[in-house]
C-alpha cells in the first residue's frame, strides 16, 4: 500500500467520512491470476509474475485499496505445509493441504512449527525480500502480517468435521491442539514483522468461526484470537470470516477487531448493530453472484442499492462480502466504483 492509502485506511478506522466513498478488495490467488492472465500455478511459482499481477491491479485501480495488498502466499496451504500437510497443486486452481491426522488423539504428536525453516513459509518471506525493492520505487510499503486463523489451520491439519465432533466429544484435546496452532502463529506473525518493520496491521483470516455455536465460539475462538492479534501492537486488527458471521460478531470488540469483512448474506445493518460503532466494516456485496458473474450494469444497479442500505456511513470500506472471487473483470470493478459515486 502507499502512503496515502494506508493513511485513508487509517482515517476510515478512525471514523472520518471522507468527501468520496472508498472500495477496498481483498485480493489473492482466486482472482490475481487470472485477471492478470496467467496461470494461478505461474502465479504461486514465478515472483516476478506475481509481482507483475499485484502491480498492475495497483496501476489500473489506484484510488481502490487493495488488501492486505501484495499478499505472498500459497493458497490455503500456507500455514498447513509448516505442519507437514502435503500440497497438491493444479495448474488453475488453488492448492489443496492433505490433513496430517485422523483423530485427535495423533494431535499429541504434532510438533510447533519453526516459522523461520518449516514448510512454505520461508518462501513467503524469500519473495517479499527479494521483491520489495521494486514495491518501494513503486511507491508501497509491505503493511500487513498475515495467518490464517487456528480454526481455520486446526480444521486442515484434521477436518473440519472431525474438528467440530472433537469440539463436543473432546474438549481438552482441542484445546491442547489450539495452543499448539495459536503459539505458533504468534511466532509467525511477529516474524513478519521482524522482517518488515514497515508492518502496521494484522489479517486473520478464519471461515471456521462461522461454523460454531456461540459456546464454541466463546470456548474455542475468542481466547485464541485475542491473543493471536495481540502477537504485536497493530495499527490495524483485520479479521475476514465470510462465512456465518453473527456468532463471532459481538465479541469482535473483545478480540480486538478493527476491520472485519463478513458474508454478504448478513446486511450492513445488521453487522454494524452486532458489532457497534467501533468497528471498520468491510463489505457487502455478493462477490461470485453480483460482482463476477453480473453486467456492468447490474453491479452498478446492487453496489448503489448496498450503498442506500445503510445511513451511517462512516467506518464503511465498500466492498463485497469476501474476497475478490474468480472471473472478475475489470469492467465490472469499475461499475462498482460507479455504484459508490452520488447519483
Amino acid at each position: 500500500m502507499t502512503e496515502q492509502q494506508w493513511q485513508t485506511l487509517l482515517n476510515i478506522l478512525d471514523g472520518e467520512v471522507l468527501p468520496s466513498p472508498v472500495a477496498g478488495f481483498i485480493i489473492d490467488s482466486p482472482w490475481l491470476p487470472g485477471w492478470a492472465g496467467i496461470s494461478t500455478l505461474q502465479y504461486y511459482s514465478s515472483e516476478h509474475l506475481w509481482l507483475e499481477a499485484n502491480l498492475k491491479a495497483q496501476a489500473e485501480f489506484p484510488e481502490v485499496l487493495f488488501l492486505p495488498g501484495f499478499w505472498s502466499e500459497y493458497g490455503m496451504c500456507t500455514e498447513p505445509s509448516a505442519f507437514g500437510a502435503k500440497t497438491i497443486w493444479t495448474p488453475h486452481a488453488l492448492p489443496h493441504a492433505d490433513r496430517i491426522i485422523t483423530s485427535l488423539a495423533e494431535a499429541e504428536a504434532i510438533k510447533e512449527p519453526n516459522p523461520r525453516t518449516d514448510g512454505l513459509l520461508p518462501f513467503v518471506i524469500q519473495r517479499l525480500e527479494n521483491c520489495q525493492p521494486v514495491m518501494i520505487n513503486a511507491g508501497h510499503k509491505i503493511r500487513f502480517a498475515i495467518a490464517r486463523g487456528p480454526l481455520n489451520i486446526a480444521s486442515f491439519l484434521m477436518g473440519t468435521t472431525e474438528l467440530m465432533m472433537g469440539m463436543m466429544m473432546e474438549p481438552e484435546r482441542v484445546h491442547h491442539l489450539l495452543e499448539k496452532i495459536t503459539r505458533f502463529s504468534i511466532n509467525w506473525l511477529q516474524l513478519q514483522k521482524e522482517k518488515f518493520p514497515s508492518i502496521e496491521g494484522i489479517l486473520l483470516l478464519d471461515d471456521i468461526v462461522g461454523f460454531v455455536g456461540d459456546d464454541e465460539c466463546r470456548e474455542f475462538a475468542v481466547p485464541y484470537l485475542k491473543r493471536i492479534f495481540n502477537a504485536f501492537s497493530a495499527r490495524v486488527r483485520f479479521f475476514h470470516n465470510d462465512a456465518q458471521g453473527l456468532v463471532s460478531t459481538p465479541y469482535l470488540q473483545e478480540i480486538g477487531v478493527n476491520l472485519f469483512n463478513f458474508s454478504f448474506e448478513h446486511s450492513l445493518q445488521e453487522i454494524r448493530t452486532l458489532a457497534g460503532p467501533t468497528v471498520t466494516l468491510l463489505g457487502n456485496l455478493p462477490p461470485r453472484d453480483v460482482l463476477a458473474a453480473g453486467t456492468p450494469e447490474e453491479v452498478l444497479r446492487e453496489t448503489r442499492k448496498m450503498v442506500a442500505s445503510i445511513d451511517d456511513h462512516s467506518r464503511i470500506l465498500w466492498s463485497v462480502g469476501g474476497g475478490m472471487p474468480p472471473e472478475v473483470t475489470s469492467a465490472n470493478i469499475r461499475a462498482f466504483l460507479e455504484g459508490l459515486a452520488p447519483a
